[in-house]
């Protein structure tokens, strides 16, 4: 099974934002060094629709960021946002607009749906339209 590192500090960033901004979902991205796969640089972004049941980012923030990222040599190694009332898997939408193949799909539920905890964070690789979920191995540093 496919596996995502992060470190806690990362982790307790992406759970922050999305309890941040609950009850609308939150969406980001954590960047890394090209062709490394490895999570280093978190990159929180505004939902542009401001709903509670779908997020999308602001077309002239994607541009800055993909800028930014190129004059950084780095690429999006996690793409996150949140569910607020639902289980941490993507979407049927969440699935089509999964452009990125390298990227690790992280979704953090903000509802309590399975009684273990305030917030549910999974990952996934998603391919061509399948979804893989993946183990999540949280470090104190790499």
């Amino acid at each position: 099974m496919p596996t995502l590192t992060i470190t806690q500090a990362l982790f307790d960033q992406i759970v922050a934002h999305a309890r941040a901004d609950h009850p609308d979902e939150a969406c980001g991205v954590v960047a890394g060094p090209v062709g490394e796969g490895r999570p280093e640089r978190f990159v929180p972004m505004l939902n542009a629709a401001r709903s509670p049941t779908f997020y999308e980012f602001d077309s002239q923030d994607l541009l800055k960021l993909y800028r930014d990222l190129d004059d950084r040599d780095e690429e999006p190694v996690i793409i996150y946002h949140s569910h607020t009332a639902t289980e941490a898997y993507p979407s049927r939408t969440d699935i089509a607009y999964a452009n990125e193949p390298g990227a690790h799909y992280v979704l953090v539920s903000t509802a309590d749906s399975d009684e273990v905890g305030p917030f549910q964070f999974r990952s996934y690789q998603i391919l061509e339209g399948e979804v893989t979920e993946e183990d999540v191995k949280v470090v104190e540093s790499y």
